[in-house]
């Protein structure tokens, strides 16, 4: 009989992150402008109170979201200090491609030079940067990549009615991204997705195109008060469901970066875990509410401050339409 070898663990470890935010922050006074030559009206001090949001970036015309993740892609890969080339995975969360198809991951794959491995988007709205992790996680654990490429990136500002003074102030476009590599440490240590149809009606943009013509609702639509309720419990209830899967406690978390949607959602949840506020990676106030694109932009925000530093824990969970909720654990 052959002498047995014994297989060591495989892990997906973080090992660089990016982002890209388009032009320049519109403030809330300028969005005020904006909206009022519309004749909507609203206010800075009533976005403030609400959401937390004091600004956030809106792509030009002629950029899509295969741009936004490019430059956020080329950001992780620089921090990580490999060839593009060695990229053999690439996945993109969005709600906002480009186009029907090919899809943003087949883009970004062109545009960085990294032909040959897997390219594909995900769809799970703002929880679409967990469930591309998620997915990723498992490629790489099973040998069935080696570095992969995970981005979240949105231009949300063109599913907005901009005459919904409800919705329009609380999105804005970016993405974030992270490159993924084997390694024989500890990297992406739990990982717990979920979804609940039943709820599609909170949270949607019920159009499409067909025979070159919009059918149903082309623009965002959303029951806040519905949304605000699930989110917060759901957010909680996965947390602990993925720290306990990591055979951690809540206690040993050293950063929570959950989805940037509203400030009050986001304190909600600390309290409900019974964390420091001062755990909570907050970027919503500077970029609003960017769908697939908010998690990976705060961590890149935290890392690049020096926030985040290797061996801390950091607890990334989101949650958004379908309703799709879902949360990764990683150790840095």
């Amino acid at each position: 009989m052959g002498a047995h070898r014994s297989m060591k663990p495989r892990y997906a470890k973080i090992v660089g992150t990016g982002s890209c935010l388009p032009g320049q922050p519109v403030t809330n006074a300028e969005l005020v402008r904006r909206l009022a030559e519309r004749g909507i009206e609203t206010s800075d001090s009533w976005i403030v109170e609400r959401t937390g949001i004091r600004q956030r970036y809106l792509a030009e015309a002629h950029v899509g979201s295969s741009q936004l993740a490019t430059e956020a892609a080329r950001a992780a890969i620089a921090a990580a200090g490999i060839p593009a080339a060695d990229i053999d995975l690439i996945i993109v969360a969005t709600s906002t491609p480009d186009w029907v198809f090919p899809s943003t991951a087949c883009l970004v794959q062109k545009a960085i030079g990294a032909p040959g491995g897997a390219a594909f988007d995900v769809q799970a709205v703002c929880t679409g940067f967990a469930y591309a992790m998620s997915v990723a996680d498992s490629m790489i654990r099973t040998g069935a990549a080696n570095r992969a490429l995970v981005i979240g990136a949105e231009v949300f500002s063109r599913i907005l009615d901009w005459s919904d003074r409800g919705t329009c102030v609380l999105f804005g476009d970016g993405a974030g991204a992270v490159v993924l590599a084997a390694s024989e440490e500890p990297g992406i240590v739990a990982s717990k997705l979920h979804a609940d149809g039943r709820h599609e009606n909170i949270l949607r943009t019920a159009g499409h195109v067909s025979g070159g013509a919009i059918t149903g609702h082309p623009f965002l639509t959303m029951d806040g008060q519905a949304v605000f309720k699930l989110a917060v419990s759901v957010l909680d209830s996965v947390a602990r469901e993925t720290v306990e899967a990591a055979g951690l406690t809540l206690a040993d978390i050293d950063w929570l970066i959950p989805h940037q949607a509203n400030v009050r959602i986001l304190h909600a949840t600390a309290r409900k875990l019974g964390l420091d506020p001062d755990k909570v990676v907050v970027t919503v106030d500077r970029h609003a509410n960017t769908s697939a694109a908010s998690v990976p932009l705060a961590l890149d925000v935290a890392i690049r401050d020096g926030r985040i530093w290797p061996g801390q824990n950091v607890l990334m969970e989101g949650v958004g339409g379908g309703f799709t909720w879902g949360a990764v654990l990683a150790r840095m």
